[in-house]
């Protein structure tokens, strides 16, 4: 992929607006075939199996999500980490910490639309986290920079699933 269809992309989600205008994502671009993406790789699936054994999971099935979660992880062709600066709020309190977090958020769909303009498709995946620190330590990520998610992006070899959305009846109140 480009290098400037993903600066594109990534011009496009920091247009996103945010809590103050404090703009606290930050973007970490995991090349593909890299030591980083091992290492992300390597602390994403450890911290997935340290977790399903925790929780009682049969090994088979703790084995099997490690091996897909892999697999995605080495097939995409871009992955790009969004973080979040610990240090872009005004305040600490929980409320601003909040907002931060969504600022991201914001952030992350507007990567995905701008990523969608350009005939890409693109994943949301949370699997950070679950293993922010792992995910910090794993890509040498300032220690101010919290990893929220990841975004897989690439050309679509296939069509997605249709999205089962709920009615509008059942998720808006008149009010």
């Amino acid at each position: 992929m480009p290098d400037s269809v993903i600066e594109r992309i990534l011009t496009t989600a920091t247009y996103a607006p945010s809590a103050h205008n404090l703009q606290p994502w930050r973007f970490a671009i995991v090349a593909p075939a890299s030591a980083g993406r091992e290492r992300l790789a390597h602390a994403l699936t450890s911290a997935m199996r340290r977790d399903m054994t925790a929780e009682g999971a049969p090994a088979a099935e703790i084995e099997s999500r490690v091996a897909r979660s892999l697999k995605r992880l080495n097939e995409a062709p871009v992955i790009i980490v969004l973080c979040r600066d610990v240090t872009a709020v005004r305040e600490h309190k929980r409320e601003d910490e909040i907002m931060s977090i969504q600022s991201v958020a914001n952030a992350a769909t507007y990567l995905l639309l701008a990523a969608h303009a350009e005939g890409l498709g693109g994943n949301w995946i949370c699997w950070t986290l679950y293993a922010q620190e792992e995910t910090r330590q794993a890509l040498g990520l300032p220690e101010t920079w919290e990893p929220q998610a990841m975004v897989f992006i690439g050309y679509a070899d296939e069509e997605p699933k249709e999205k089962v959305v709920k009615p509008l009846n059942e998720i808006v109140e008149q009010v």
